[in-house]
């Protein structure tokens, strides 16, 4: 239900009055009351890709003559119980702290100067498998703080839907450099003679061309690239149209940098694969690679949302996140070290080395 007076969206249950949320192993609505189902009425059409340069040359002006709706604070009143919630930054989707209800903040993603969302890739691991993983994960780091594993199991872990851009292009590049060949030699005599590795030089030069498919880059802030870049590679061949459906019962982010912003990330990790790849057009046992010009063809965009279930864990005054890909299963994380453990066990290694040598001497 779309609640235009205050910009918000949920989903009644028309049996019990409830909620429904996308439930993620049913893949539909679903009341967690009264267990009533609905299909997700409002998927339609196709995920189409964007003109980036269309796209970069409408986005100066459209923010030009408009506010941005993702600075500071916005005031929302839950339909279903009337408390007030707050909406900051980039949240688009939470739920009312009061009554639990899941709240869309609808204004945002229709916003003339926001770009929308084209595409979404739904949660396919539920919370009891994402908590399952969680713990092996937490419970074979050897060396984190007891205290911390259990703080694990009480700190935030929530699904988050994030904000991403992918980018396709075509591009052709032309490049100068000499390609490098190992050949032997015996040098030397009597004693001395041995043998040599050298390597012969000449020049290279060509020309490649390389397609770019959904190169994914992160839109948001807060959270460790580090680790969050090490959930890929996304199922990008399972994203949906977008609905906000997907999106009930789920906490949701738009974007907080911009498609240009987020297109020079993509362009260093599209320049790191033309680089290998005229480095395998060179040939030989070594590359020199001194001159490389792309020019960068047809370019196409989506404006992404990508499942992560985010566990926030607050230990000796820093903040620890651990993620799990949301359809993939893969878990990559942060966690503190405990001091008396690494101590404990170097001390127990050099007891077992003094062990080992008086054995030995005896």
């Amino acid at each position: 239900m779309r609640h235009r007076t205050e910009d918000t969206r949920t989903y009644p249950c028309q049996v019990c009055g409830g909620e429904l949320e996308f439930h993620i192993g049913e893949q539909r609505l679903r009341c967690p009351s009264c267990g009533t189902t609905a299909e997700l009425a409002e998927v339609t059409g196709q995920v189409v890709e964007n003109d980036l340069r269309a796209a970069l040359a409408a986005q100066q002006q459209r923010q030009a003559g408009h506010q941005s709706l993702v600075q500071g604070e916005k005031e929302i009143v839950c339909q279903n119980c009337g408390g007030h919630t707050t909406f900051t930054g980039t949240w688009t989707a939470q739920r009312c702290p009061y009554c639990a209800t899941p709240i869309q903040r609808d204004d945002v993603h229709d916003a003339p100067e926001r770009l929308p969302v084209d595409a979404v890739l739904p949660f396919t691991v539920d919370q009891r498998t994402a908590e399952g993983q969680l713990k092996d994960w937490v419970s074979s780091r050897w060396f984190a703080p007891t205290e911390f594993k259990e703080y694990s199991r009480a700190g935030s872990f929530q699904s988050v839907y994030t904000a991403y851009f992918t980018y396709d292009a075509e591009t052709e590049t032309t490049y100068r450099g000499q390609r490098g060949d190992n050949y032997t030699v015996t040098v030397g005599s009597g004693q001395n003679r041995r043998t040599e590795t050298r390597t012969r030089w000449r020049p290279a030069a060509g020309r490649i061309q390389t397609s770019f498919d959904d190169v994914a880059v992160l839109a948001n802030t807060g959270l460790n690239t580090r680790y969050v870049n090490r959930l890929e590679p996304w199922p990008m061949e399972q994203v949906r149209p977008f609905s906000p459906e997907f999106l009930a019962g789920h906490l949701s982010r738009t974007y907080d940098h911009t498609v240009d912003h987020c297109l020079e990330d993509a362009q260093r990790q599209m320049d790191q694969v033309i680089t290998q790849q005229v480095r395998r057009d060179i040939g030989g046992d070594h590359q020199r690679i001194h001159h490389k010009d792309t020019r960068w063809g047809a370019m196409t965009f989506k404006h992404v949302l990508l499942p992560i279930w985010l566990l926030t864990v607050i230990y000796g005054g820093a903040t620890y996140q651990v993620m799990i890909n949301g359809t993939t299963g893969e878990v990559v994380g942060e966690r503190p070290y405990s001091k008396v453990k690494i101590a404990a066990a170097v001390a127990i290694a050099i007891l077992i080395v003094i062990i080992i040598a008086v054995a030995r001497s005896g």
